[in-house]
């Protein structure tokens, strides 16, 4: 019996001893010693939006679409939806109180947070982890990467956190978040880098780093760190469908914070070069239309009249592969890259037109000088039909006014083609090109239509609502009539 129970013994020693050895090759990492080494520099913010606490208005201001009495005016929209504040309370207007994260990036008290976090607020005070509390003066903010800079004062050098960098930085790796969610001070998170390049349409300037960390209201404006404890982001928002962390969190590179930073402290605002092109996906069947070997790329649909695109010679049509020799994969990658010059910036950009490389060089114009539209004028004429399956005619002057001045083009009366219904395409549409073929009048699209092949993916340029876009899908004979 002795020999079993130490046999037992020693069976369960080598179980513990594997599992051990499994742990430690693994690499699973240890985070102890990255947040006691960064943890002093990161913060809590609170912020103060002040109240009115004039007496309760009367039935008739009240009554009044969109005030709340005594001239008082609406609340930022910021404090309702993240902070669940009515929109008008029965006695007065109280304070409102919102909470987020930030970080020291400089030993003499210069901070780092979102803009989202701060905006609207009257008061803002900072508190370190060793609990002071500073009241923040704003350096400047900046809504469309999200960043705001703050400033503390105090009587020492106060511990600060070293700015990395995130273009390294490779989906897969070990990365943590320190911050204050729901108001608990000094919260570690960890994860792995999900993706990079990310975007959405408040920020189109801003390529998100995706990680799975656990992010959650009041971690906003915090830090993400690298294994080495440097910044490579700040946590700025999360994907989800009920208000709470579900595994898809997105930081704002610290390059693009550091520029922002920078011009921040040197003139309050932010400049960004403009390129002066909309562009759109490129799809599988726009990419045949175009002769590319693969989707790649930013479509141009669009340029502003007299705009540094237009003046270098990019047309409508043209593919965006590259932007100063950096890779251009989706369309999504084009904003962030030209945002990131200033205005007067000499920059390259890489084409593919009709299937042939070009080049061209740039010279990017300020964000807001975009241009008025080009106008044109056509007549009327007949409808008719073709192996696209669309009716289209020439466009009166009237109708053009109508439809918003489009510069050319012919319009779509009738959709025949189911084919073309399900790309897309809509009666009221102007056609303004086909592939890279401008269309100014009927016998234009008709000339197209002579030398169309069934099967062959074709690239409409359509004019819809004041904007123009491409949409590409493949004619068949046999889906019209």
């Amino acid at each position: 019996m002795k020999q079993k129970i130490t046999l037992n013994l020693a069976a369960l020693a080598l179980i513990f001893l594997s599992f051990s050895s499994v742990a430690k090759v693994s690499g699973l990492p240890d985070f102890t010693e990255l947040v006691a080494k960064t943890g002093p520099a990161v913060v809590n913010i609170r912020v103060t939006q002040f109240g009115d606490r004039r007496p309760q208005p009367s039935e008739g201001d009240r009554r009044q679409p969109g005030r709340r009495g005594d001239n008082q005016p609406d609340m930022p929209e910021f404090f309702r939806r993240y902070f669940n504040v009515p929109e008008t309370p029965r006695f007065g207007q109280p304070d409102r109180m919102g909470a987020g994260s930030g970080f020291i990036y400089s030993a003499d008290g210069y901070l780092l947070t979102n803009h989202h976090v701060i905006d609207g607020a009257d008061e803002i005070i900072v508190r370190l982890a060793d609990r002071r509390e500073f009241e923040a003066k704003l350096i400047g903010s900046d809504e469309a990467s999200d960043i705001a800079v703050l400033k503390i004062s105090a009587d020492d050098d106060l511990p600060y956190l070293e700015l990395g960098e995130s273009k390294s930085v490779k989906p897969g790796e070990w990365v943590a978040a320190i911050g204050s969610p729901f108001n608990f001070e000094q919260s570690v998170t960890a994860g792995i880098v999900s993706a990079k390049g990310r975007s959405n349409r408040a920020q189109q300037y801003v390529p998100f780093i995706q990680t799975d960390v656990a992010i959650n209201r009041g971690n906003s404006g915090g830090p993400l760190l690298n294994m080495d404890g440097e910044v490579i982001g700040i946590n700025s928002w999360i994907l989800s469908s009920n208000g709470g962390y579900i595994g898809l969190s997105f930081s704002i590179p610290v390059e693009v914070a550091a520029s922002t930073a920078r011009q921040l402290r040197s003139s309050g605002k932010v400049e960004r070069g403009l390129l002066g092109v909309m562009v759109g996906a490129v799809t599988r069947e726009m990419a045949d239309a175009f002769n590319l070997d693969r989707p790649v790329g930013a479509l141009v649909n669009d340029t502003t009249p007299g705009g540094s695109a237009q003046r270098a010679g990019i047309k409508p049509g043209d593919v965006i592969l590259a932007f100063n020799d950096e890779l251009v994969e989706t369309w999504n990658d084009l904003p962030p890259l030209v945002g990131a010059n200033p205005p007067g910036t000499q920059a390259r950009v890489k084409v593919s037109r009709e299937g042939e490389l070009k080049s061209f060089n740039v010279t990017l114009d300020a964000l807001d000088s975009e241009a008025g539209p080009v106008l044109a004028d056509s007549e009327s004429d007949q409808p008719g039909t073709n192996i696209f399956g669309l009716v289209v005619e020439n466009i009166s002057s009237d109708r053009r006014r109508e439809l918003g001045d489009p510069e050319g083009g012919v319009l779509v009366t009738e959709i025949e083609s189911d084919d073309a219904w399900r790309a897309g395409l809509r009666p009221g549409d102007v056609i303004l090109m086909i592939n890279h073929n401008e269309v100014n009048a009927l016998e234009d699209f008709e000339n197209q239509v002579a030398n169309a092949e069934p099967g062959r993916a074709v690239a409409l340029r359509v004019w819809r609502n004041g904007t123009s876009n491409f949409i590409a899908y493949t004619p068949r004979e046999e889906d019209v009539g």
